[in-house]
């Protein structure tokens, strides 16, 4: 299927997502502002709504630093003499004591670039040119920039905790799903179906393939995730169900020489008859008339 795909800001960096007259100096992928900070220098940042920490999922970390190092910087500000409180990064910071290392990468930002960072980030969500990707990249980065809840995230955004969580959710779609998101090949309601189905990658291909191919509407994604979780059986019946053409529709097609599709709908669906004039359509309602029964 030929399309034309729109350009947007993923496929070049994040940096495109901030806004023109951003101090573009303050972003995280600025490799030069990274420094080696003293971990025992370094205090839990009081505003990380994470209260505990799975002990074996540190322990794993710390054996990943161990062989592969802090791959990512932590973000923190400094208290006052030499001391510095973490923004984002704790566990990272945490796992990095239990591997021993006494130093770890950090970028350090005062209170204001800290301020104008998350300004821009929460603009940059509210551009209306904005695609769901981008808005829920630019959601993530709020979370792991400044360790912010959901709740925290939509009371900045003015939207609500579940709006924000089901954006974010955007991106554990597989590969294949986000780029035809990116690409205008299904929208966001397709996706959240597709999403649905996150247990089962085999489906997600399936039900992306018959989205794409098919020109499904989302109501007939929904119908295919319920009737997949049903079993097996159930899923077959549902890919039979949002067909957009029967044994039957193909039968008077070929009567009336016109294509005849199924449009589903919430409750039942209607038939579609397609002509190009006016002359055609009075051919096919004079045809219509002598139709014998089916």
């Amino acid at each position: 299927m030929a399309t034309s795909k729109k350009q947007t800001g993923l496929g070049k960096g994040f940096e495109s997502l901030i806004p023109g007259n951003f101090d573009s100096s303050l972003l995280v992928d600025e490799q030069e502002r990274i420094q080696k900070v003293l971990t025992a220098d370094l205090t839990a940042g009081k505003q990380q709504p994470r209260s505990t920490f799975n002990e074996q999922l540190l322990q794993e970390l710390a054996s990943s630093i161990t062989r592969h190092g802090i791959l990512q910087p932590l973000i923190i500000r400094s208290n006052g003499q030499g001391k510095y409180g973490i923004v984002a990064g704790e566990r990272r910071w945490r796992a990095a004591k239990i591997a021993g290392l006494t130093h770890v990468p950090a970028i350090v930002r005062s209170l204001e670039e800290l301020q104008e960072l998350e300004l821009a980030l929460v603009e940059n969500v509210q551009r209306v040119d904005l695609s769901p990707l981008e808005q829920a990249l630019s959601i993530q980065r709020l979370r792991e920039q400044f360790s912010l809840s959901s709740n925290d995230i939509a009371q900045r955004l003015g939207k609500a905790p579940s709006t924000v969580t089901n954006i974010e959710r955007l991106l554990k779609l597989p590969a294949q799903a986000q780029e035809a998101l990116r690409d205008g090949l299904i929208s966001e309601g397709h996706a959240r179906s597709i999403l649905a189905l996150a247990t089962d990658e085999e489906k997600q291909a399936e039900l992306l393939d018959f989205i794409v191919k098919n020109n499904w509407s989302v109501r007939q994604a929904e119908q295919f995730v319920v009737a997949t979780k049903k079993g097996t059986h159930a899923s077959t019946v549902a890919k039979k169900r949002v067909e957009s053409t029967t044994p039957e529709t193909e039968k008077l097609s070929q009567q009336l020489g016109r294509k005849i599709s199924i449009k589903r709908t919430a409750k039942g669906g209607r038939l579609e008859i397609g002509f190009t004039t006016d002359e055609e359509l009075e051919s096919l309602t004079a045809a219509l008339a002598k139709l014998k029964k089916l």
